[in-house]
């Protein structure tokens, strides 16, 4: 992205004009997730868990989305099942973030190695479809 000072105010849209050539290669091919492996290895987050969302999105929505604050009582994770299901990328409405949260809210009460290992092999098949 180019640099610029509302990065932490406004959350990265599709077709976001910041968005540099090279980001867009990188953020279309998941490089960037790469480095989210060092906070797995550390223990900050897992593998499959509910994608965690910037700060400002999680003090706007914890109040407006029933059972939002449900997802911390895991780690979160690189890939989840809100991502396979295709309710990633930017969720700025309280509609996408309620899907969000309820598909991230079954995945915690229904979790499994089975499901984690669905959700592992579905996310390298979409990364795989990707190129």
């Amino acid at each position: 992205m180019v640099v610029n000072t509302v990065a932490d105010i406004l959350p990265v849209e599709e077709n976001d004009k910041r968005i540099t050539s090279v980001g867009r290669v990188i953020r279309k091919t998941f490089i960037d997730e790469l480095p989210q492996f060092f906070n797995v290895l550390w223990g900050d987050m897992s593998v499959v868990g509910p994608r965690p969302h910037m700060l400002k999105e999680h003090l706007k929505f914890e109040s407006l989305v029933p059972n939002y604050n449900f997802r911390d009582n895991v780690k979160p994770g690189i890939t989840g099942l809100s991502q396979i299901a295709g309710l990633e990328g930017p969720a700025n409405t309280i509609m996408k973030m309620n899907s969000r949260v309820t598909t991230d809210n079954i995945y915690i009460r229904n979790w499994s190695l089975k499901l984690d290992l669905m959700i592992i092999l579905r996310t390298i098949s979409k990364l795989s479809g990707a190129r």
